[in-house]
């Protein structure tokens, strides 16, 4: 079997990893950049330490801020159309998953225009085309888009979400600076945090794993169970530790795929406007005790890395529920809803939920053969 590893051409990780923006854009001979992010972080003055080290440098840029949390097909046909009347040859997105998908789509738009309506990117297009150049910004410690090949938009004509998986679409540089994630609220670290553990334990769990990705994805539930929590409370070397963890899970869960985890969450998204690190976080622990008879020895891996003491000497049914207890416990310490009907969703949406997570392109990639109507019933137990 062969597998196959896409990842940045560059990445630069640690505090102050922003300012090698400026050499690496006079070296590669860029002139004009789209800047990608939320009226938030410009508020925050989070995206504008990116945008000092370009007026530091006299490089020129324009800023588009017109991006939801749950970024849309018209976001990114407003994003084609900021790019084309700026001038711009590269985008800088600066960013958690919204602003950096949203930059993807933009990207393989501009480059492959056939695809204008962007819904028709939708699982693996046929573009012919890379993304124009793309420089990844992380703010947040979880989404990891800055090292994937995939990015999530939602149309919301139809109330769903859809998945682009195109390795065309990586960012030729990555930047995970920690003084960008520094001012990160409690609950968005604590969400983007779990949506980070489940990128690890999905990434490990799902069919497509082999021995690098199952390195990778350990490694980063290691540093995660070990860090988060730490993270949120405002120590910076944990969240130092947090920015490597996520980029870690990302490189191998953008190689290998995901599972129902995601394809939950995806449809709250849409349905809901959900953000999608808590639709992640409530969602693993029920998806992982579901999951659990298909997993063979990893959830004894899995248990091992949160710190249960003697997991290999424990019975299969023991560390795949010590697993699933030390994911709950830590998200249940991280103040994560635990039920679905805590976050405003309808009991009477379940079934259509569950349809459009049946239909949704990480499903292939669950270690257990699964149904509509056997993820409606984990809605259920969820709600």
């Amino acid at each position: 079997m062969i597998n196959r590893m896409i990842l940045n051409e560059t990445s630069y990780f640690g505090p102050g990893a922003r300012k090698s923006i400026a050499d690496e854009v006079k070296k590669r001979g860029f002139k004009k950049a789209l800047l990608v992010t939320d009226k938030d972080l410009i508020k925050f003055n989070v995206a504008t330490k990116v945008i000092d080290v370009l007026k530091e440098a006299s490089l020129p840029y324009e800023v588009f801020d017109n991006i939801k949390q749950n970024p849309t097909v018209q976001n990114v046909k407003d994003g084609v159309e900021a790019f084309k009347n700026s001038g711009a040859d590269y985008i800088i997105s600066v960013g958690g998953g919204s602003s950096i998908d949203t930059a993807k789509g933009i990207g393989m738009i501009v480059a492959n225009p056939e695809f204008s309506d962007v819904v028709s990117l939708e699982g693996m297009a046929d573009t012919k085309n890379k993304s124009i150049p793309h420089i990844a910004v992380a703010t947040t410690a979880g989404t990891a888009a800055e090292v994937t090949i995939n990015y999530v938009i939602t149309d919301v004509e139809n109330k769903r979400k859809f998945v682009c998986v195109d390795p065309g679409d990586i960012p030729i540089i990555a930047i995970v600076d920690p003084e960008l994630m520094a001012s990160m609220p409690k609950g968005l670290a604590a969400a983007t945090g779990m949506d980070a553990l489940t990128h690890a334990i999905e990434g490990y769990i799902t069919k497509g794993a082999w021995a690098l990705t199952d390195t990778l994805t350990l490694k980063a539930i290691e540093m995660i169970a070990k860090s988060l929590k730490k993270a949120c409370d405002g120590d910076s070397d944990a969240k130092n530790e947090m920015g490597i963890a996520q980029y870690v899970a990302g490189m191998a869960f953008s190689n290998v795929g995901l599972g129902i985890v995601h394809s939950m969450a995806h449809p709250l998204g849409a349905f809901y406007d959900t953000p999608h690190g808590v639709a992640n976080a409530l969602l693993l622990p029920y998806v992982m005790e579901y999951n659990a008879d298909s997993t063979g020895e990893k959830y004894m891996h899995i248990a091992k890395a949160f710190g249960v003491e003697n997991a290999c000497n424990l019975s299969p049914s023991e560390y795949r529920k010590a697993a699933v207890d030390a994911v709950r416990n830590l998200a249940i310490s991280l103040d994560i809803p635990q039920k679905l009907s805590q976050i405003g969703v309808k009991e009477s949406d379940l079934e259509n939920l569950a349809q459009a997570a049946y239909a949704d392109v990480c499903t292939g990639g669950n270690p257990k053969e699964t149904s509509a109507e056997e993820i409606l019933e984990i809605y259920k137990k969820a709600f």
